[in-house]
């Protein structure tokens, strides 16, 4: 207890205890109250989040071809943490892809069966290139340009400019007690929403594993099964999280990736490969040449509404997972240049997930189609998580690749988990300038039972809507703070003195 940041542990802690709390005494009065203050952020605040995405991306790309693109993170002498292949498997597995696993077949059809552009009609071909090029929108460059810019401005600055292990970092302060005071309540902040980021992604892939009981042995979704799967789940990332990064989160990762290409390669060869490949070309097309259009949403026909329920409901999550995600990220990058960092964890996962997103989605509205709509009927009524398990059913071979669909599925969000809650319990101690140090095990256990059973709370009295509503309220408030770090790194661009590049 001696090295706990209480001013940063315990304001978080109290909070979420307070919303859990509140939400057992008057869970009418909870659910209207969190669902209006939903609402307000969506319509006031909600373009923001589409157009600093936008940004984020574009200013990665300059920073790609600028002379800093050359500065090795931790200077010229620095050694690599990681293998390349490891690093890449790390940066894939621990941002999106249980979301991916999750919405990656599910998403897709709603979007083929009711486009939100009126000049487009539901279950045609226009309607399934538009679901595949939002997709693509979805799940690929967009997001990782929100991970990548973080964790690149706090690789800078915790490695070369020797500042501190917080978030804080990742915002251009000056040293002093005003900005100190003022960096304990950003680590505050942060933690919060990813708290409510994780509890919202563990519930999709609370609802992914639960799908695949009930298809594999035949056990119907209910409070009690989401209950045993959540705590299963929880207990392993914690136990992951404790391992430390050289052991649990690198062997995951390892793991997962492997299993992630494998079952791709198996898919697409069994399933329908000429028509998967017709389908990704047309959705691709359509996504780079709507993409900013789209991304800005001008002159783009798309509803509020749908732009509120998917788009931006993506974008929150990723921002809530952002300014933790870039502590662990950036931590891994030491020996590595800039150029290599924005590779590894910007071009090289978006490239895997059009490739994924290509097969799955692809295969799935296939499916669908020679089946006479019977995966969206599916899905309509056993719900989401069911459709992976429907295609593959569809495709054959199920008895093989639903109990793998299902391993993987518990490895990701293992694997995505173990290191935020390292990162938060880094930032829940006294700041540490050792990388590879790690925080007390106590930390870890007490951050994953709090996830555990926000996420619990939020399955069971809102489903679907409260993981929406839990990634909309942790992406507001850390939407700012990566939005102050594309800042530092646009001083990094125009002041070449702040790397230090000598060193």
């Amino acid at each position: 207890m001696n090295n706990l940041r209480k001013n940063v542990f315990y304001p978080p802690l109290l909070l979420i205890l307070c919303t859990i709390l509140f939400s057992q005494i008057n869970n009418d009065l909870f659910s209207s109250s969190i669902t209006g203050l939903n609402t307000w952020i969506l319509e006031n605040v909600g373009f923001l989040f589409s157009w600093s995405s936008f940004f984020f991306l574009v200013l990665l790309l300059i920073t790609y071809f600028s002379p800093i693109a050359n500065v090795k993170i931790g200077g010229k002498n620095a050694q690599p943490l990681l293998s390349k292949s490891k690093w890449f498997a790390i940066s894939t597995c621990t941002t999106i892809a249980t979301g991916i696993l999750f919405w990656g077949c599910a998403e897709p059809l709603f979007h083929y069966a009711n486009p939100p552009i009126s000049s487009i009609s539901p279950v045609s071909d226009a309607s399934k290139s538009f679901s595949m090029s939002t997709m693509f929108m979805h799940w690929s460059f967009t997001p990782y340009a929100i991970y990548c810019l973080a964790g690149l401005v706090f690789a800078l600055s915790f490695y070369n400019l020797k500042r501190k292990f917080s978030v804080a970092s990742l915002i251009p302060l000056k040293q002093g007690s005003t900005n100190k005071m003022l960096k304990s309540i950003i680590d505050v902040i942060c933690l919060y929403s990813i708290v409510l980021g994780m509890s919202a992604s563990l519930g999709a892939g609370i609802y992914s594993i639960t799908g695949g009981l009930d298809e594999i042995f035949n056990i119907p979704k209910s409070n009690l099964l989401i209950g045993c799967v959540g705590a299963f789940v929880i207990a392993s990332f914690i136990l992951s999280a404790i391992s430390g990064l050289q052991k649990g989160i690198k062997w995951l990762s390892t793991i997962n990736i492997v299993g992630f290409i494998l079952l791709a390669i198996f898919i697409f060869l069994v399933s329908f490969p000429i028509d998967i490949l017709k389908i990704a070309f047309s959705g691709l097309t359509e996504y780079i040449v709507t993409f900013p259009q789209r991304s800005l949403n001008i002159g783009s026909e798309i509803t509020d509404s749908w732009r509120y329920d998917w788009s931006i409901f993506y974008w929150a999550n990723w921002f809530a997972w952002a300014p933790v995600a870039a502590l662990f990220l950036g931590k891994i990058s030491r020996g590595y240049t800039v150029r290599q960092y924005i590779n590894y964890n910007l071009i090289l996962p978006s490239i895997f997930a059009i490739v994924w997103i290509s097969i799955f989605s692809g295969a799935t509205l296939h499916a669908n189609l020679i089946s006479d709509n019977l995966l969206f009927e599916t899905m309509e009524l056993k719900g989401e998580e069911s459709v992976m398990y429907g295609m593959l059913h569809k495709i054959g071979f199920s008895k093989i690749t639903i109990p793998i669909s299902l391993i993987l599925i518990y490895i990701s969000y293992v694997t995505a988990a173990d290191s935020n809650i390292s990162a938060m319990s880094a930032m829940s101690e006294k700041e540490k300038n050792n990388p590879n140090q790690e925080a007390s095990i106590y930390i870890k256990i007490i951050w994953g039972l709090i996830i555990g059973s926000l996420t619990y709370i939020m399955l069971s009295t809102k489903g679907l809507d409260g993981i929406r509503i839990l990634s909309l309220l942790g992406g507001f408030p850390a939407l700012f703070i990566i939005i102050f770090a594309s800042i530092s790194l646009l001083r990094f661009l125009f002041n070449k003195k702040l790397l230090k590049l000598e060193d």
